[in-house]
């Protein structure tokens, strides 16, 4: 395609409208298109009443290039986005048997006989191409028309993104719809907040016209995507004025590209050859998810214990009973204690600890609701942290554990030599 197609998000399911289903369909499909240059102008969510659907499609395809739907292809009888857009295409559809033998063979492993309103979906378009699923029986679709490229995908998540990353990007690459390499260097920051992050970055970004720089926050991580209108600098050019930034911006930057803290973590103690334990309370497990979300993790990643009430953090992770007496559970003095109690408990180099009141009740004239007090025990010592944030439950949780695997990161490094010193001693 000579210019940039002009792409259109299409997302079928009352239970979106209802509130029962986040819309994690378009976060996603925007990042991934975004990330090779392809970025979407306009998403629509529509009921899955059959008039609705025709009436949304063919407002699309009338003004987009590119049309990606979600949702409405699977077995059951609200499942009528394939016939809909069929018909308001004038398409046909054929029955392919090669679908229904795949979904007769994925039934007969897990041990059941494929039923037969389980045969609308091995239906096609005439000259259209089968997106295979590789997790469910829903197969995806593409058909091209009049210059157009229509790519619908099923509906669940765990289904939609391994179809999309092995079968839409690979095709959408080779018709020149999308590029083969990314379009944008991101630089991952945490620290500072997002008009600290322009600041300290301003003496690089106004040294090059043709740059463009668009900034994204979450959680404390400020994400700044370098990218060149019309490509007049490449993609080693980009890489090359990143590395002035990250000069600039020190102990805040995290990576080049889209790495997790946790990730970021696991590579430092793999790198040291460590082990790491956590103990949480007010996170309620989610520092530990962050971990068991990475392939491999159980090369650092030993264990943890969600010790919410106190005679757990007694119990299980080994803090005494005077510290909670005396300080609190939620505490610098508890916080050490969980750190090293857990690192001991498990049998590991490094501990980990999160307490605090994340709202919106508890909470006192010392420590606010809000008020998150980190743990970490290292080889070479221990040490407490204290943040404060605010916002709801959810927000103050989720900012918690980015506060612990950031800070951890960056004692990580500046205890590197002393910690690579102990690791050769105790070698």
């Amino acid at each position: 395609m000579s210019k940039t197609p002009i792409v259109e998000v299409i997302n079928f399911g009352d239970e979106l409208l209802f509130g029962i289903r986040e819309n994690s369909h378009l976060t996603y499909l925007g990042a991934q298109l975004a990330r090779y240059g392809l970025p979407i102008h306009r998403n629509r969510v529509i009921t899955d009443e059959a008039e609705e659907i025709k009436r949304a499609f063919l407002e699309a395809w009338a003004h987009s290039d590119i049309v990606i739907t979600t949702g409405g292809l699977g077995p059951t009888a609200d499942d009528m986005t394939r016939e809909n857009i069929a018909e308001a295409l004038g398409a046909e559809l054929v029955f392919e048997p090669d679908i229904e033998a795949l979904i007769q063979a994925r039934f007969k492993v897990v041990g059941h006989t494929m039923a037969d309103h389980h045969r609308k979906q091995c239906y096609r378009f005439v000259d259209g191409e089968v997106l295979h699923n590789e997790r469910g029986t829903a197969p995806g679709m593409a058909y091209q028309c009049d210059g157009k490229i229509l790519i619908m995908l099923p509906g669940p998540t765990n289904e939609l993104i391994p179809m999309f990353e092995k079968e839409v990007i690979p095709m959408l690459q080779a018709l020149g719809a999308l590029s083969e390499e990314e379009a944008y260097l991101q630089i991952r920051t945490f620290g500072s907040g997002e008009s600290s992050v322009e600041e300290i970055m301003q003496p690089v970004t106004k040294a090059y016209p043709d740059l463009t720089v668009a900034y994204c926050v979450h959680y404390g991580i400020v994400d700044v995507r370098l990218s060149s209108l019309d490509r007049k600098l490449s993609m080693e050019q980009l890489k090359a004025i990143g590395q002035e930034a990250c000069v600039l911006l020190g102990e805040d930057f995290v990576c080049f590209g889209h790495c997790s803290l946790a990730k970021v973590v696991f590579h430092e103690l793999r790198a040291l050859d460590r082990s790491l334990a956590i103990a949480e309370s007010c996170t309620g497990g989610m520092l530990c998810d962050a971990f068991t979300n990475l392939s491999g993790a159980s090369k650092v990643f030993v264990g943890g214990v969600v010790c919410y009430a106190n005679d757990v953090k007694v119990s299980k992770v080994g803090v005494p009973e005077s510290i909670i007496e005396q300080h609190g559970a939620v505490s610098a003095e508890c916080a050490i204690a969980m750190a090293s109690g857990i690192a001991e408990r498990l049998s590991t180099d490094y501990g980990l600890s999160v307490t605090g009141f994340a709202g919106p009740d508890g909470g006192n004239e010392q420590n606010p609701v809000g008020t998150i007090h980190l743990g970490y025990h290292s080889p070479v010592g221990v040490w407490c942290k204290t943040v404060r944030y605010a916002g709801g439950r959810l927000d103050v949780k989720a900012r918690a554990v980015h506060a612990a695997l950031d800070w951890m990161r960056r004692k990580l490094r500046e205890n590197k030599v002393a910690e690579f010193l102990s690791c050769g001693e105790r070698d």
